[in-house]
């Protein structure tokens, strides 16, 4: 009985809209002219996935290489989407010093459950980084 409670529960919350986020699928990152994109930066995140993703945007190219990021970036970035087959590498200092991480194809609504050390998190931490697909 419980197995199947669990069953229904799981293909609840797949089918009802908007409870991965409002992230865009890792497949739909492409600019407007249709060329691909690496990842999408987000400004803003929330305690609620159906509200991450949002506010001011950065989209990066594949071999975007940024030691330093654009102006109102640095330790702004909350929420992010990889593309599939592409890798985003961060870290939390300028110049690429500080504490690294790569997160893999695939969307990351609240940075704030991913570990920076003991007592950090990615949230707000992102100072440089460099995005690559295969």
């Amino acid at each position: 009985m419980f197995l199947l409670c669990s069953l229904l529960l799981a293909l609840a919350l797949a089918a009802v809209p908007g409870v991965r986020g409002a992230c865009p699928q890792p497949a739909d990152l492409k600019n407007v002219n249709g060329t691909r994109i690496c990842a999408r930066l987000y400004d803003k995140s929330d305690p609620y996935y159906d509200l991450c993703c949002g506010g001011a945007e950065l989209s990066l190219e594949p071999g975007a290489d940024m030691p330093y990021l654009p102006s109102g970036w640095k330790n702004t970035i909350s929420s992010l989407v990889v593309a599939p087959r592409c890798e985003l590498t961060v870290w939390s200092s300028r110049g690429k010093a500080g504490k690294t991480r790569k997160f893999s194809a695939g969307s990351y609504p609240r940075l704030e459950e991913y570990r920076r050390g003991i007592f950090g998190d990615w949230s707000n931490s992102i100072s440089s980084l460099y995005c690559r697909c295969f």
